[in-house]
């Protein structure tokens, strides 16, 4: 099993994806994995898994806003492929 470190600035859509789904309400701080990096510091981060592949994603409140608006962009285009555009066709 591959594991990675990522950060929020690095994250891609597939990844964004499964944090959304995991976590669609937000993460609680019983979710967030604390560790120290080679320079001492502290990480807080989220897993999220793939078959082959374990994400430990940076958190803070621009993973936050990120999450937020991939989610409000996913349900904007869901709304408009839900729509009814049959009429507007005929005319």
């Amino acid at each position: 099993m591959i594991r990675k470190i990522v950060d929020y600035q690095k994250l891609n859509e597939d990844i964004l994806t499964l944090l959304i789904n995991k976590f669609p309400d937000g993460y609680d701080d019983d979710d967030i994995i604390v560790y120290k990096n080679l320079q001492n510091e502290i990480v807080e981060a989220v897993e999220v898994r793939t078959e082959d592949t374990i994400y430990l994603v940076k958190v803070g409140k621009r993973l936050i806003q990120a999450m937020e608006s991939f989610d409000s962009d996913d349900d904007s285009d869901s709304i408009n492929d839900s729509l009814d555009t049959s009429a507007l066709e005929e005319e």
